[in-house]
């Protein structure tokens, strides 16, 4: 397609005015169809940036290597440009939008040459569903195209959707890398020093301004950019919620079916379980999605979910038959793979994909790399933050609702963080405000080498949101209050705490996790169903009685009681935690009914 075919003069005029800013040697306008998709690898292939892996074992697969300093999400160079720097709040990286865009229309200009741009229309969500939202990326990079198409619904139908007036967020993006005349990359992953890379959103304009990565959050900008950054804010101004959730559909053996969302920070196996094999006979677990959510009320007062997003962006270190079996089959054709190693065979490895690395590979610096199992200080052939960008559709465990566009029925949410000690196996809040509380003190315990501080210490990351929510969290508590006086209780999701991490005094984990978590679920699905005798009420909610979930393998009745008690003193000093370094430091627009919820737990846990 042409600039000229296109029906929208707002968005005709937007591109016309980004090619004369960015002066690419052409223009072409996505058509989402695979005719394109394979174009868009071969381009890739030819210009040395992509390997074809193999088609007898992967078929329609490829291995991108990036830039070693273009690897990951760039939270530092990450900015919500509100026009008031309170509204961005203290989570938040802020700089005045004038300046920012001043700063950035100069380095978006001329930004183009010698590259082709690239006009994607793509929708989050079903297309035409009226929970989803539809956005325009621009952007000179093919492999950012060949992703979308894979992450999101590009293509023509998403234009005829919109017509000649629709709502669409417009995203600017460019590798940051023009080429001179006769200049090509040749091989070299094209991206700009780390000092002029921008992921910039400008929440009154729902605009979305990306320039000097192509990778990953930076640069598919559907992704967490619009997806929650943009459309946080969006939902806060029209009443819905948009999510860092996973969703399933789990159905128990008398086949009646729930939907659950589920929150967790990174690392803590969200992706696992929503694409998790039961392990308790009888039950089913289908996915919805694997990291994004967007909520609205139906008509009958129950909150609504789809899955924004057509594809699984996924982290694949520590990805192997037995952590996610769905999720190796999901991959094993029409995949991108970017940073993981390449075997002779032309296969992929990774670490932690569950077997030794065969023979010599080359890893994701383009060197070769052999496996020496005695030396723990050896780089690791995969980056640690090396992706699978692989279709949904493709997911064997993937639920026949999952591209309904009214979405699913959620009876439940999930919050949960990695916590070795005081948080038990699961927990229910005793109402809407308590579970609100809990989301808005979420945390996982790291280590010194994950984030360069104590071991022990807990990073709070209320709802998993800290890196994505595109306005002060403190009014977004008050707007997850808000949505709690919009329905009758028995209406609203009921909320729980789950904690997959549990260890003994010897270090080691007490529940086995993955497909034993089925029977966690099981637990919370009869909650849901109105199972009232499964429970006992103690001062931080309510807790399954010791028989109310059946025992894994190697779990003993002790180790239940463990994992099932309320620990009064850990408590108390989470609540200290909290009080004094967590929610001090959203001010006065901390909600006084979060600080009312923390003083009546305190209180219960003094009694």
């Amino acid at each position: 397609m042409e600039i000229q075919d296109l029906k929208h003069s707002g968005l005709k005029k937007w591109v016309d005015e980004a090619a004369s800013l960015m002066t690419p040697d052409a223009v072409e306008v996505c058509d989402g169809s695979q005719e394109e998709y394979d174009r868009m690898i071969k381009l890739t292939v030819d210009a040395g940036l992509a390997t074809p892996l193999n088609p007898w074992l992967l078929p329609g697969c490829v291995l991108f290597r990036s830039d070693p300093s273009d690897v990951a999400r760039v939270e530092a160079r990450t900015y919500i440009a509100s026009a008031s720097q309170h509204d961005a709040g203290p989570t938040n990286n802020w700089i005045d939008p004038d300046e920012l865009k001043k700063t950035m229309t100069g380095l978006y200009r001329g930004c183009m040459k010698g590259r082709v741009m690239y006009v994607i229309p793509f929708s989050m969500g079903p297309v035409g569903s009226d929970i989803a939202k539809i956005g325009v990326e621009i952007t000179d990079s093919p492999y950012v195209v060949a992703n979308m198409h894979i992450m999101a619904r590009v293509g023509v139908n998403v234009l005829d959707t919109l017509g000649a007036e629709g709502f669409y967020v417009p995203c600017f993006h460019s590798v940051g890398k023009p080429l001179a005349a006769g200049e090509q990359d040749n091989g070299k992953w094209p991206c700009a020093p780390l000092d002029k890379k921008y992921i910039s959103h400008f929440p009154e304009t729902r605009e979305i301004w990306s320039y000097g990565s192509g990778y990953g959050g930076n640069a598919l900008l559907g992704k967490k950019c619009l997806a929650l950054r943009i459309a946080s804010v969006i939902a806060r101004d029209e009443g819905w919620l948009a999510e860092h959730m996973l969703i399933l559909k789990i159905t128990n053996p008398k086949g009646e079916v729930k939907y659950i969302t589920g929150a967790f920070p990174s690392a803590c196996g969200k992706t696992n379980l929503a694409m998790l094999v039961p392990t308790l006979p009888g039950w089913k677990v289908e996915t919805v999605g694997d990291d994004i959510a967007w909520m609205k009320f139906g008509e009958d007062g129950r909150l609504y979910a789809i899955n924004p997003e057509a594809g699984f962006f996924g982290v694949a270190p520590g990805t192997n038959m037995d952590s996610n079996k769905n999720a190796m089959e999901t991959i094993r054709r029409n995949t991108i793979f970017t940073n993981v190693a390449l075997t002779e065979d032309k296969t992929v490895w990774w670490e932690m994909i569950g077997y030794d690395a065969p023979g010599k590979l080359i890893d994701w610096n383009g060197n070769e790399w052999v496996q020496d199992k005695g030396d723990k200080n050896q780089k690791p052939a995969a980056h640690p933050n090396s992706r699978f960008t692989g279709p949904a559709k493709q997911c064997p465990a993937i639920a026949p609702e999952w591209e309904d566009p009214k979405g699913v029925p959620i009876s439940a949410f999930l919050f949960g963080g990695r916590r070795p000690k005081t948080i038990p196996l699961v927990n229910e809040a005793k109402n809407w405000t308590h579970g609100v509380f809990m989301g808005s003190i979420v945390g996982s315990e790291v280590t010194a080498a994950a984030l360069d501080v104590k071991a022990g210490v807990i990073r709070r990351d209320p709802f998993a949101m800290l890196p994505f929510c595109g306005y002060h969290m403190g009014d977004y508590f008050k707007h997850w209050l808000s949505i709690g006086a919009k329905s009758a209780p028995d209406k609203l999701p009921k909320i729980f705490f789950v904690n997959w991490f549990r260890k003994n005094e010897a270090g080691k984990f007490i529940w086995p996790g993955y497909g034993e978590n089925s029977r966690v679920l099981a637990w919370i699905f009869d909650r849901c169903n109105g199972v009232t005798d499964n429970a006992v009420e103690t001062a931080i909610g309510f807790l399954p009685k010791i028989e109310a979930i059946s025992r894994p393998d190697g779990v003993s009745e002790a180790d239940m009681r463990e994992i099932l008690k309320v620990d009064t003193e850990g408590w108390k000093k989470e609540i200290a935690d909290v009080r004094e370094n967590h929610y001090p430091k959203f001010g006065a627009k901390l909600p006084q009914e979060l600080y009312s919820e923390l003083d009546a737990i305190e209180k219960r846990l003094n009694a």
